[in-house]
C-alpha cells in the first residue's frame, strides 16, 4: 500500500507548471492542421481528480475485483503536467495485468499518446508502446503518425525508426500515410549507417518491404528489392528461422528469388517505373558476398542458446529440394542479365532513395492528410458514442447495485 499512497499523495500536492519548447523551427512532414489537438480537446470529457481515481483503483484491486476500461480511460484524459505521466503509466500497467485487461479502449491509447506529447513524455510513449504486451499500447494509423511525426519534428530519428520498427511488428502499415512516413524515416536513417547487424537487416528488411508492397511507385518496388535483400542475406547467412521468428514474414525460403523477381518484373512492366540504383547495388553487393570464397564465415552469429535461429538451419535444409547457396550462381546470373535489360531500358533511377522518398511525401502526403482526416473525425463520433453507451450501462449497474444494497439492508432490518 506504500506505493499507492504516496503516489496518490504527489497527486495531491499540487501541479507543477513546466515550460513547453516551441517546434515551430523543426523540421516536420505533417501539417498544422493533422497535428492540432483542438478538434480532441473540445470533446466531451468528464473532468475528476486523479487522486480519487488513484484511491478508487487501489481499493478494487485490493479488493481482488477488476477496474472498468472507463476508469482507466478517466484517469489518462484528466492528465493534466508530466509527473501524472508517471503515475498513469503504472495504472496503466496494472490494468494491463488485470482480468480487464483486454477492455484498453482504443481512444485510451490515443488519449495516452497524445497526453505524452503534450507534455514533453515522448520517451514514455515510446517506452509503453515497445513494451506494449506490458502496457497495452496497440495505436492506430493516426496515432502512430503523431508520434512519429514528434521524433521528426526534434530529428531524432533513432526513436523515430524504433517507432517504424513497431508498426512493422504490429504489421500496421494500413494507410498510405503511415507508409510514407516509415519509408522517410528508414532510408534517413540508412543513410546515416555504415554497417548494420543481422537483427537490424532484419528489421530494416521487413520495414521496407512490407510498406513498399502497398506502394505502386518506384519507391516502393525499389524498397521492396531494398527488403527482399536484406532479408535474403539473412536468411542465407543464419538460417530461415531467424528471418521470421516473431516477425511479421512468411516461412518459405527464397527472399533472393523474390528480390530477382522485383527486377524481372520492372524490367517487363509496361509502366513507367524505376528501380533506384541504391536498392540494385544492395542487392548486387549480397550476392558477390554470399558468392566469394570467404562467405562460409558470417561475421556476426545469432546469440547461443536454445533459441538459435542458425541451429534449425540443417533441419530447414534438409525439407528444402535444392538449398539456397546452390543456388548463388544461378542468381547472380539471374542478376546480371536483369540489371543488363534495366540499364538498356533505362529503368534504373539514380537519384537516392532519400531523396526519391522526400519527393513522393511532398507529392503525396497533402492527399493522404485528407483522407485521414475525415477518417479520424469520424473515429472521434464513434469513440463518443462507445463512451456514452458505456457510461450509461455503468450507471445502470451502479443503479442495479444501489436497489441491492438497500433491499438487504430491508430484509436485514426486518429479521
Amino acid at each position: 500500500m506504500a506505493a499507492p499512497m504516496l503516489r496518490r499523495g504527489v497527486l495531491l500536492a499540487g501541479k507543477v507548471a513546466r515550460p513547453h519548447l516551441s517546434p515551430a523551427d523543426k523540421r516536420c512532414l505533417l501539417s498544422a492542421a493533422y497535428v492540432d489537438s483542438h478538434k480532441w480537446e473540445a470533446r466531451e470529457k468528464e473532468h475528476f481528480h486523479l487522486a480519487d481515481l488513484a484511491s478508487l483503483m487501489d481499493k478494487t484491486y485490493d479488493r481482488k475485483l477488476p477496474v472498468s476500461s472507463l476508469t482507466i480511460s478517466r484517469f489518462v484524459d484528466n492528465i493534466s503536467s508530466r509527473e501524472e505521466i508517471d503515475h498513469a503509466e503504472y495504472y496503466l500497467y496494472k490494468f494491463r495485468h488485470s482480468p480487464n485487461c483486454c477492455y484498453l479502449r482504443a481512444w485510451t491509447v490515443h488519449t495516452w499518446i497524445r497526453q505524452c506529447l503534450k507534455y514533453g513524455a515522448q520517451d514514455k510513449a515510446l517506452y509503453t508502446l515497445i513494451n506494449k504486451v506490458q502496457y497495452g499500447i496497440f495505436p492506430d494509423n493516426f496515432t502512430f503518425n503523431l508520434l512519429l511525426d514528434s521524433f521528426i519534428k526534434k530529428e531524432n530519428y533513432k526513436d523515430a525508426l524504433s517507432v517504424v520498427f513497431e508498426i512493422m511488428l504490429q504489421e500496421a502499415f494500413e494507410v498510405p500515410s503511415t507508409q510514407l512516413l516509415s519509408l522517410y524515416v528508414v532510408y534517413h536513417c540508412l543513410a546515416e549507417k555504415a554497417e548494420l547487424s543481422w537483427e537490424e537487416e532484419r528489421n530494416f528488411g521487413a520495414s521496407l518491404l512490407l510498406p513498399g508492397l502497398k506502394q505502386k511507385n518506384s519507391v516502393g518496388v525499389s524498397s521492396q528489392l531494398y527488403g527482399y535483400a536484406l532479408l535474403g542475406k539473412v536468411e542465407l547467412q543464419h538460417g530461415l528461422r531467424a528471418v521470421y521468428n516473431n516477425m511479421p514474414l512468411i516461412w518459405k525460403p527464397g527472399y533472393l528469388d523474390r528480390a530477382l523477381q522485383v527486377m524481372e518484373k520492372v524490367a517487363s512492366s509496361p509502366e513507367d517505373v524505376k528501380l533506384c540504383v541504391e536498392a540494385v547495388d544492395v542487392l548486387d553487393g549480397v550476392l558477390r558476398a554470399l558468392t566469394s570464397p570467404a562467405s562460409g564465415a558470417s561475421g556476426e552469429q545469432p546469440p547461443a542458446g536454445g533459441d538459435n535461429p542458425g541451429s534449425d538451419n540443417v533441419m530447414e535444409q534438409l525439407d528444402i529440394e535444392e538449398p539456397e547457396e546452390a543456388k548463388l550462381p544461378r542468381y547472380l546470373e539471374r542478376f546480371k542479365a536483369c540489371q543488363s535489360q534495366l540499364q538498356a531500358l533505362g529503368r534504373v533511377e539514380s537519384e537516392s532513395l532519400l531523396a526519391l522518398t522526400t519527393r513522393l511525401v511532398g507529392e503525396k502526403l497533402p492527399a493522404c492528410e485528407a483522407e485521414d482526416l475525415a477518417t479520424y473525425e469520424q473515429t472521434l463520433r464513434q469513440w463518443h458514442l462507445e463512451q456514452v453507451q458505456l457510461t450509461q450501462r455503468e450507471r445502470e449497474q451502479k443503479e442495479k447495485a444501489r436497489q441491492a444494497h438497500e433491499a438487504r439492508r430491508a430484509a436485514k432490518g426486518a429479521a
